[in-house]
């Protein structure tokens, strides 16, 4: 196919369903398929529910023995409504739940499930370009104002000198958003707005970055942009998931991804691809398509090599007239059971069985519920607060010329904090001037 040029939409799939249907016509009896029809139509109720063939978020349970993945972001670099950046939400039948990478956009999308934040306090992060991380301050601000009270937890790799790692990252991150955290102190409850960072060797080899509670995680080294990226597996329970982040095919993966249960791996738009909906030169095409990240061709040849029970490839937008030249080349080299991500596929894995589906999500969420009660706001928060961030107290609140400009609306507000006191049995003193 030359470049520039449109993709065929694959008819692999359907030739197979059409071929299934006709050797079921050769094998089974007219006679038989009418009367199950008929025998099935009858039993059908006009008012009871049947099983649906989707996942609706917390509507089911997760067994003790079952990992259940959730893509919350499977796009590419650049930023649609209709994918976000890379993100991967895995939760264990042992209560544990763990994000991978947080890249842009993902956010709203952990928000359409609707898990307390509270559980939401483990990111792992697999390098420092913002499709994998640039949502961490929503989770860190956002989670916290949506009912997470503990500390948002962040392991991701070293870089090859300090400045370039996860904790200088990190730093950063903090220090960028200080107006932002310093304006809420002393206005809600201050718990989660504590930051975590366990930055581990980005060179470590199969190195254990996390093992509590039967789960344990490993990282070891990838091969993208520059040093400092790395992939991941988690292992449970005798079930394994692998996440590359984003690689170039290495020997690391090919290694200590062998034969996991689920392996998710960064498959890039197909170069002809790269070129017509990106506009990129030919040049660059090649190099970002097959240097930089894993061409569909790689990504078939590196999962004919570690054989999971299910491959997934991301990192593409999946669109009617990409997807076809995405699925058509990984088939060059791989024949094995595949899943395209888009965002909210969800995988259900046991021992036994994986089951693939889409989630059913909402849009229009508020808050989660919690799962510890919130606190109120104490007359010592923002004192503490300044002191350890070594800011002035005069700082933390409205200077003069600021609070001369209110205007005065207390003959409305007063009735309010009036009314909660009624409504909760408890005054509410009114803030002094």
């Amino acid at each position: 196919m030359k470049f520039g040029e449109k993709a065929e939409v694959p008819i692999t799939a359907c030739r197979l369903a059409v071929g299934v249907i006709v050797a079921l016509s050769l094998i089974v009896s007219p006679s038989w398929i009418s009367t199950t029809h008929a025998e099935g139509t009858a039993e059908l109720s006009p008012t009871k529910a049947r099983p649906r063939e989707a996942y609706f978020p917390n509507s089911e349970d997760l067994a003790p023995n079952e990992m259940r993945v959730i893509a919350c972001g499977t796009g590419m670099p650049t930023t649609r409504a209709a994918q976000a950046a890379a993100c991967f939400l895995v939760e264990l039948g042992n209560g544990d739940k763990f994000l991978f990478d947080a890249g842009t956009g993902s956010a709203e999308r952990v928000s359409s499930l609707q898990i307390p934040y509270n559980y939401l306090d483990k990111i792992f992060i697999g390098h420092l370009h913002t499709d994998h991380f640039g949502a961490l301050p929503e989770y860190y601000v956002g989670g916290a104002l949506m009912g997470r009270n503990v500390p948002l937890r962040v392991w991701g790799p070293s870089g090859r000198i300090p400045e370039l790692g996860t904790a200088a990252a990190m730093e950063a991150m903090q220090k960028m958003l200080l107006w932002d955290v310093t304006g809420r102190v002393g206005n809600v409850d201050p718990r989660g707005y504590k930051l975590e960072v366990n930055e581990f060797d980005y060179k470590g080899e199969n190195q254990v970055v996390y093992d509590k509670n039967g789960v344990v995680i490993r990282s070891f080294p990838a091969v993208h942009a520059i040093d400092g990226s790395v992939s991941f597996a988690l292992e449970w329970n005798g079930l394994k998931f692998v996440f590359s982040s984003d690689t170039y095919p290495n020997k690391w993966f090919v290694k200590y991804a062998r034969d996991a249960d689920i392996v998710i791996h960064e498959c890039f738009i197909a170069v002809p691809d790269i070129v017509k909906k990106l506009g990129f030169t030919p040049e660059s095409a090649l190099l970002v398509g097959t240097q930089i990240h894993t061409a569909p061709e790689a990504f078939g040849k590196v999962m004919s090599e570690v054989k999971p029970r299910i491959a997934v490839a991301y990192h593409f937008f999946k669109d009617f007239d990409t997807t076809a030249q995405v699925y058509n080349r990984i088939r060059k080299t791989y024949d094995g059971p595949l899943s395209l991500a888009e965002d909210f596929m969800v995988w259900n894995v046991t021992k036994d069985d994986i089951k693939v589906r889409l989630a059913v999500t909402e849009e229009h969420t508020w808050s989660p519920p919690t799962t510890r009660p919130n606190v109120a706001p104490g007359k010592d928060d923002r004192a503490t607060f300044a002191k350890k961030k070594g800011l002035p107290a005069e700082a933390i609140g409205y200077s003069d010329f600021i609070a001369d400009g209110k205007w005065d609306v207390d003959d409305v507000i007063r009735p309010i904090y009036e009314e909660a006191g009624k409504a909760l049995g408890r005054e509410f003193p009114y803030p002094e001037k």
